[in-house]
């Protein structure tokens, strides 16, 4: 379970350009549950994740992560029970290594010391297994360097990378936002599946309000570093597109401002 509980950020204090990122904001999220987040530009979803990764430390307030407190753990440290999946598919891999190297890293928790073991062939073939679970054909480029993969595969292996072991949080930073619509829905689809059969709590950030709506158990809506908008079950499955955009509108006393969320084409997952 996550909760953080009155959580402010404030960058650049005190100077012209000061900026609250984050405004007591308190959220709870149960185990096992998958919370899709939206909201306009600058309305702090992304530090909402920084400050949940240990990105920067936060002005007040409290992040516990299964009853633990993790406010002022470092980064570093958070890494090994956090996973997080960024937009830029370029991140969370090792370009100069192979698929199974990346992997191999990720299933030794990071520790170049212990690649050797985590490549031994029982290890390899845990790998290929996954890998075929995805219908990508990756499990016959194992030698391959990451580098030279396509954008969609190599968000894959990041999934996969972020999952072999299983956190007890994932992130999902727009992960599928720098992709084509047809690889979009399958990273979807390959996301879905490992969040489900790992039972993981997950809390992924979209620009596809679609996605949002019908992805998950539960939607929240940010707007000025504040949750303004948390809906589930029976009301988020017949609530509609206008009729979310009218709630914002609203409870932000303001239209929603990003048409590259407006104009995604409905796609049903």
């Amino acid at each position: 379970m996550l909760k953080l509980e009155s959580v402010s950020k404030t960058f650049s204090k005190d100077t012209p350009n000061e900026h609250k990122a984050l405004d007591n904001l308190s959220l709870a999220v149960d185990s096992g549950e998958f919370v899709t987040v939206v909201g306009s530009n600058g309305a702090g979803k992304s530090t909402l994740f920084n400050a949940i990764c240990g990105t920067f430390m936060v002005d007040a307030g409290a992040i516990m992560l299964d009853n633990k407190d993790i406010t002022y753990l470092p980064d570093f440290k958070r890494a090994r029970v956090i996973g997080r999946v960024f937009q830029d598919p370029m991140k969370g891999t090792a370009p100069n290594l192979t698929i199974e190297e990346n992997l191999a890293l990720a299933y030794s928790g990071g520790n170049g010391r212990m690649l050797g073991f985590a490549l031994n062939s029982k290890a390899v073939e845990k790998f290929r297994t996954e890998l075929e679970k995805f219908g990508m054909g990756l499990e016959n480029r194992m030698k391959t360097k990451v580098g030279l993969l396509s954008g969609g595969q190599r968000q894959a292996v990041t999934l996969l990378m972020c999952t072999i072991v299983p956190p007890r949080l994932l992130l999902l930073d727009e992960h599928t936002a720098a992709l084509d619509p047809a690889m979009s829905d399958k990273i979807m689809e390959i996301t879905k599946d490992i969040v489900k059969s790992n039972n993981l709590t997950t809390i992924m950030i979209t620009h596809n309000l679609n996605f949002a709506m019908r992805t998950g158990t539960r939607t929240i809506m940010m707007d000025s570093g504040k949750i303004i908008l948390d809906i589930s079950g029976e009301e988020r499955d017949k609530m509609s597109l206008s009729e979310l955009l009218e709630l914002y509108s609203q409870r932000s006393d303001k239209v929603f401002d990003n048409d590259r969320m407006l104009l995604t084409k409905r796609t049903e997952i």
